[in-house]
Formats: structure tokens, C-alpha cells, sequence
């Protein structure tokens, strides 16, 4: 991809566990994200999908530097986040936003849209003092708001409302990118799908970048233009979201698509799921070889032991797997 606006390189963010008060011991390890290389077009929608504990949350917060990495780079048009001053990491901000999964927690409950909106404001200097109040009321317009709420508090307010006012905050420094952390889960079906039209419109409107992590596929086949999907902190298969959907090649994408749910019930009776056995491993203990091997139903010796690389497989399409070829086949 030429001059991506966004670069992940072997991004790695690792917790260590320890034991004690006084005399700490150290039991280990989590490695919640463990060697992500990404990159994010300029206008481009990026879907990341995994199940619950994949890592897809700490990715999130580690792009824009709410968690320190302990390996790798994030590089934001040539910008490197993760050796950046702090003075330096305030400035890039206004180009790197974010939306959080709950928009009652993400929120303080003591403070009004008005003092939502207007704080980054004036934090970063956008725009005079005397033109704050146009500007938030600008601002609730764009999400679908009426300026009139601008006095009110969070708890006035429905789930869809407060998430429209946390994506008005995220446009507040009109970024360029913004990270959207399974922004739809907490809400109703028909709100989800107002929510998605918003962020869809914005992308256009305003030629943002969007990363959206989400678990749910069907979801994020509405809004992305390519699909990255996740498992104990690693990337197994990234390509066009169309692609993704249509022709998983990833033992682990496969069994996530069977999940999709289809709106013909004769359809949904007859189709064929792919349940994994088990739970994932945990991330402080992850399985020799392949990560996926110990609930792969096409797992042979040779995944024990060798641990896969993401790489080519098709055109626009990457898949981490050593019997990539064979499974596509089957």
C-alpha cells in the first residue's frame, strides 16, 4: 500500500503477572497483542474482528497510546507514537481519535454536552473562545443532535444518543483517524444500524480513517472496505471484507463466518456451523506452533511445531496457516 496514513510494525503489548505485595514474583506473561503488522489507507475502512480476549481492545488503545507497547511501531504519517515525547503524542492526537464500546462509561456523568464537546476545544486551542458554543452546536448537528440538548448530562440521554455525543467528541479536533471500539455492541439492533450509517456517512463526508473492531462479521460486512481478523493477539487473515466473507480461507475465519446468522429461516435450519471445541488458550500460555492448532479441525503435526507467518495467499489477500493451499480445497 503507497504512503498509508496509518503503520502498524510487529506491534507488541505485553502485560507482565506477578505475585506479592512487597516481595513480587513474576508468574508470567500476557501477551495481549503479540506481533501485529497493519497498515491503514487513507480513507480507508478497516474492520478487526476476533472473538472476546483475542486482543482486539488493547490493539485499540495501544495505536493511539492509552497502552504503552513493549515492542514494535506505530507510525501515523511518518510519525512514530511509540518514541514520540509527550508534548509530541498531545499534538498527534488531534489526528488519532477514538470511541469507546460504552458510551455511559466513556463519558463523565458531571459534565454536560456542552462541557463534552467544548473541552477538547479548548484543551487544543481549535478555535477561539467566542466561537466554541457554534462549534458544538455544529458538532451535535453533524451526529443527528438537536443544540438545544447541548445543557443537559449523559443520563438524559438513550444509548444511541450518548454514543452520537462520543462520536461528536471524537470529531471535535476533526481527526483523521478514528478508532471505533465495538462502538455498536451495547446498543439496540435499530440503533446499531443508525450508528453505522453514521460512521459510514462521516468516512465519506469528512475522507476519515476508520479502524472498527467488532465480533460480530455481519456487522462489519456493512461498513469495511477490508477485514483483519484476530486470534490470541495475532493476525491470521486480512483481505477485502467482500473476500473475507465470501471465501474465508483461515480455519478460525471459517468457523466465524458459519456464525453469521442468515434472515431465511429455511435457510438457518439447513446450514452446515463450524462449533470449535473448547476455549482459546490462554494468552500467557499460548500453544506451541500454531496458536489455533489445539481447536482446528484440519490441525495435522507439522502446526505443533511450526508457527505460521502472514502471508500471501491470493491477490489483496493475507492468511497465516501452513496448510493454507490444502484447506482452501477441501
Amino acid at each position: 500500500m503507497a504512503d498509508p496514513i496509518l503503520e502498524l510494525r510487529d506491534v507488541r503489548t505485553h502485560f507482565p503477572v506477578t505475585q506479592g505485595f512487597l516481595f513480587k514474583r513474576d508468574l508470567g506473561t500476557v501477551k495481549a497483542v503479540d506481533g501485529v503488522t497493519l497498515t491503514l489507507a487513507r480513507g480507508e475502512v478497516l474492520g478487526l474482528v476476533g472473538e472476546s480476549g483475542c486482543g482486539k481492545s488493547t490493539l485499540a488503545r495501544t495505536i493511539v497510546q492509552l497502552v504503552p507497547t513493549t515492542g514494535g511501531a506505530v507510525i501515523l504519517e511518518g510519525k512514530n507514537l511509540t518514541t514520540g515525547s509527550t508534548t509530541e503524542v498531545h499534538d498527534i492526537r488531534r489526528d488519532l481519535q477514538m470511541v469507546f464500546q460504552d458510551p455511559y462509561a466513556s463519558l463523565n456523568p458531571r459534565m454536560t454536552v456542552y462541557a463534552t464537546l467544548a473541552e477538547p476545544l479548548l484543551v487544543h486551542g481549535v478555535c477561539p473562545v467566542a466561537d466554541v458554543p457554534a462549534r458544538v452546536a455544529e458538532l451535535m448537528r453533524i451526529v443527528g443532535l438537536a443544540p438545544r440538548f447541548m445543557q443537559k448530562y449523559p443520563h438524559e440521554f438513550s444509548g444511541g444518543q450518548r454514543q452520537r455525543i462520543a462520536i461528536a467528541r471524537a470529531l471535535a479536533l476533526e481527526p483523521k483517524i478514528i478508532i471505533a471500539d465495538e462502538p455498536v455492541s451495547a446498543l439496540d439492533v435499530s440503533i446499531q444500524a443508525q450508528i453505522l450509517n453514521l460512521l459510514a456517512q462521516l468516512v465519506r463526508r469528512m475522507n476519515l480513517s476508520l479502524v472498527f473492531i467488532a465480533h460480530d462479521l455481519s456487522v462489519v460486512k456493512h461498513i469495511s472496505d477490508r477485514v483483519a481478523v484476530m486470534y490470541l493477539g495475532k493476525i491470521v487473515e486480512l483481505g477485502r471484507a467482500a473476500d473475507i466473507i465470501e471465501r474465508p480461507r483461515h480455519p478460525y475465519t471459517r468457523a466465524l463466518v458459519s456464525a453469521i446468522p442468515t434472515p431465511d429461516p429455511d435457510v438457518e435450519r439447513t446450514r452446515q456451523r463450524i462449533v470449535l471445541p473448547g476455549d482459546p488458550p490462554s494468552p500467557m500460555n499460548p500453544p506451541v506452533g500454531c496458536a489455533f492448532n489445539p481447536r482446528c479441525p484440519h490441525a495435522k503435526e507439522i502446526c505443533k511445531s511450526s508457527v505460521p507467518r502472514l502471508s500471501s495467499f491470493e491477490a489483496d489477500r493475507e492468511v497465516a496457516c501452513v496448510r493454507v493451499e490444502e484447506i482452501a480445497n477441501l
